[in-house]
Parts: structure tokens; sequence; C-alpha cells
């Protein structure tokens, strides 16, 4: 029976920092738990037998701080004594492409069973692969000539050649990678393919979209329209009879780009006669000299719209990140405050959206979520969340309060009394320590500290040059609810 979707945040950090674990969630519906992105420590903080169990472990994209125990966890199934099955892998056919290319040489030799002979291994041997979306109709494929050479044409999903007049392969003059340009039939314009279709579109990719359906009563979808981030990546959706949840994954989330990525036309730099461009199937150079659109009218549409009633994780970063969201332009997007965790934060950040945290657990309930605090679910409905030092905490207004907000350009940061304030002032908050979602008052006092006890208890420890003393502090979450409730304050 699905009660509700829960999400164990095993890793939320931006790939640069100190104190995070890179990115990583245990997604659990009913009796099924799957894995979106590898990027963090799972066997620490899983074990090996809860890996063992997944039914799924679905990656987003390539990026190694989502991707980084790929290769350990096929090797572990392939190799533990008690698992009689391959890695369970989903992942759409772009990104499994690019995963199994970086994975090859970590998994296509190794010793024989007696330890005597370097044997040659399949990928296949690792991974059970099942495609998550919609396939392309069309590729790059290499085929071999008479004289032995190597040759690159695009072909259907038949194999079949497919003149230059409706794609082509530009390859790259600084990677010497191969990207397709493709000849739109409705804007008769040319364009990337990969960027400019959603997967809904029947141009470019077959009809069957490969959802993960289960027989519990579940699916799970790939999105790639509000997905812009440079590499192949996907979002992923997870739908129950109630719920939708959404990993926007890492992304460009703003509507301004998005706008002109579908409407401004690019005049073309070809450097030939324009017959000699139509007549080429393989060009050598920058493939941005020869896309006429990046996005279509479709993509837009669809992107604008599918967060629609989901509740969302969805990356962040704090300004003028190129290939993230930017915290100071989340007014640009069509997030919903109340129906999103933001994830994937740098070391130091303030927000009034709420800041995910490792270790955490959040439950998805209808339309919207909690924590999961031991056995009872709390609403997540602080005016500040706050990340400094590998230290997370939660503030609540109040006139008095010790720590004033700041505001510089839509970027938010904390002050104390006679700190350093920049920007302009917005309220003041009272601060509070989350440890393991209880939150205590935020110690003031030099030389102390909170910390977690082997017995699940929080003792505030005082240092002095004669040692250290402790004192078992007692969590003040109910009470700010039930406070802010008898002042029909809510955020």
């Amino acid at each position: 029976m699905i009660d509700g979707i829960t999400v164990q945040i095993l890793g939320d950090s931006a790939p640069f920092s100190r104190m995070g674990k890179s990115i990583g969630y245990l997604v659990t519906i009913g009796e099924s738990s799957y894995l979106i992105d590898c990027g963090a420590p799972l066997f620490q903080q899983l074990g090996g037998h809860a890996v063992r169990d997944l039914k799924g472990i679905i990656i987003t994209h390539c990026h190694d701080d989502h991707k980084r125990w790929f290769s350990d966890i096929a090797i572990f199934y392939k190799y533990a004594t008690d698992i009689f099955h391959k890695m369970p892998l989903i992942a759409s056919e772009a990104v499994h492409n690019e995963v199994k290319k970086s994975a090859q040489a970590a998994l296509d030799r190794s010793l024989s069973d007696d330890s005597k002979r370097v044997i040659d291994i399949e990928y296949d041997e690792y991974v059970d692969y099942k495609i998550l979306g919609p396939r392309a109709k069309y590729r790059i494929a290499a085929e071999d000539e008479k004289d032995g050479n190597t040759s690159l044409r695009v072909v259907d999903g038949s194999g079949v050649p497919v003149g230059p007049d409706t794609a082509k392969i530009i390859i790259s003059g600084k990677t010497g990678r191969p990207r397709m340009l493709f000849r739109d039939p409705d804007y008769n314009e040319w364009i990337e393919p990969e960027s400019f279709y959603p997967f809904s579109s029947d141009v470019f990719y077959e009809e069957e979209k490969n959802a993960h359906r289960s027989s519990e009563g579940f699916s799970i979808e790939a999105i790639n329209a509000p997905i812009w981030h440079g590499i192949p990546n996907i979002g992923i959706k997870i739908t129950t009879s109630k719920e939708t949840l959404i990993f926007s994954s890492d992304t460009v989330h703003d509507l301004d780009i998005w706008k002109q990525l579908y409407t401004k036309k690019r005049p073309q730099r070809l450097y030939m006669p324009k017959k000699e461009f139509e007549a080429m199937p393989v060009i050598y150079g920058d493939i941005n000299d020869y896309i006429e659109r990046t996005w279509s009218e479709e993509r837009y549409r669809e992107a604008a719209g599918v967060f629609k009633d989901a509740v969302v994780i969805h990356d962040v970063a704090v300004r003028d990140p190129v290939v993230h969201t930017s915290y100071c332009k989340l007014d640009k997007t069509n997030l919903k405050k109340d129906k999103t965790i933001l994830t994937h934060s740098p070391d130091m950040i303030t927000s009034e959206w709420v800041l995910s945290k490792t270790d955490k657990k959040i439950k998805i309930i209808g339309d919207g979520f909690f924590e999961i605090v031991g056995n009872e679910f709390m609403p997540m409905n602080a005016d500040i969340y706050h990340k400094e030092n590998g230290r997370y905490y939660v503030g609540y207004k109040n006139e008095d309060g010790n720590y004033t907000v700041y505001s510089n350009n839509g970027i938010l940061s904390l002050s104390a009394g006679n700190g350093v304030k920049n920007g302009r002032a917005l309220f003041n908050v009272d601060l509070y320590e989350d440890l393991t979602g209880r939150y205590f008052p935020k110690s003031e006092e030099a030389g102390s500290m909170y910390m977690l006890r082997d017995d699940g208890k929080v003792e505030l420890v005082r240092f002095t040059e004669d040692g250290s003393r402790g004192s078992v502090a007692q969590c003040c979450r109910k009470k700010l609810l039930r406070d802010r409730a008898a002042l029909k304050v809510f955020p």
C-alpha cells in the first residue's frame, strides 16, 4: 500500500562543497526503494544490504557529483556473494550512453576467478539497463568503409542513412565530439534536436515514452523540457494516485532566459556558400555557428507548466552560476515557494525557501511535504533557513530577534548585533540550530556548541581551559509550532 513518498537525502551539496556529500536521494514508495543519483557515499549511509535491495538506480546526468559511485555499485553487484542479479540501472538513452562511456575504464577489465589472468568483461555483465524516456528517431552512427576507415553518418531508427538536407554532423574543433544538426520541418530552421524538442515531440522522439510503471500503482517518468544544464540531463517525475514529486536535477530555471531560447532566431555563420553547406553531411567547427533557434515553442510551453501541482526538489546556487538556478532569480521561475525544497546548495546560504540537508527525511503527502522527525511528521514552516560551516539553522520572525536578515540584490545574509550589515534590512529573527530535525536556540556563548550523543540526546557542551561540561538540551520545535499557530502567523 502506498502511503505518500519518502525521500531520504543522502547528499545535497554543490560539487565543490567543503561540507557536503554530493548528490543522492533514496526514494521509497510503498515497498519499493530507488536511488536517484549516486554521487553521495551510499554504502556508508545505507549499507550493502540496502543497496542490494534497490529496485532501481536512476541517474539524471553524468557529472561526477551525481554519479560518482556508479562503477563501484556496478562492481559491488557483480562480486558481492549474496547478490544474484545485475545492477538495476534506469536512465534516458542519452544519459546512459554517457555513463557507459565514462565507466568503461573501470569496468572493461578485471582478473579471472582464479586471479591468474587479465580478462575482458562486457558492460552488460555488470548492468541491467532499462530505458527511461523515449528513444530518438535519429542517431549518429559509425560505419566501417571499404578502405578500413570509419565514417560517421546520421541514420533513422531502421539504420537507413538520412540525407544532409535533413540532418548533418558537426564535429567540434575543440573536443572532437560529434553533435547532430537537424532541420526542423515546421520552423524550416537548423537546430540541435536534443536541445530543441521536449520528450513529448513526435518529430524527433518515438511515441513510446518508456515510463517505469510499478505494480504497486506508481510511475516514474523522465522529463527534459525544463532541464537546461549543457550535458544530457533529465528530470524525474514520480506520480502516485495522490502525489506528484519532481526532481529537477541541475538546471537553469529562468523564464526570461527560456523565452529568449525559443523566440530568438540567430543568423547562421556558414563560412562557405549556402549550397555547399546544404550538401555537406559532416562539418568540422562550432555547432553554434549553424543553429538558428535553441528551443521550440513547444518545449517552452511544456517547461513552463511542468511543475504545476507538484512538489519539487530543485537545485540552487547563490548568484550567476551559469549552469544552475540562481537564488536571486527564483522570482523568475514558476516554482511555488510552499511546494519547493532547494537542494545542491553551497556551504553558506540564507534562504526564505526550504533548504534540504543531508540525512533529512522528507515525506510527501498529497500536495504538501513534511519532515520526518522520529515518528512524527513536522511542517517545515520557518521564516528562513541558513547553512554555515556544516551547521543548519532555522529562523522565526521576532521584532526583538538577535539576528537581522538583509537582502543585497536578492541575495540574503544574516547579521547579529553590530555585525556586518550587507544590504537592506528585511526583518529580525530568532535563530535555532537544527540537529536531526530538532530545534535548539542558537548558542551565543563563546566556546560552546551542541553535540549529538550516541543515545540520540543533544547536549550543549561548554569548553573551558579546565575541560568541558555539558547539559542535555530540550528541543523547542513543537513550542515554536504552537506559538506560531496561536499567533496565526504562517509562512
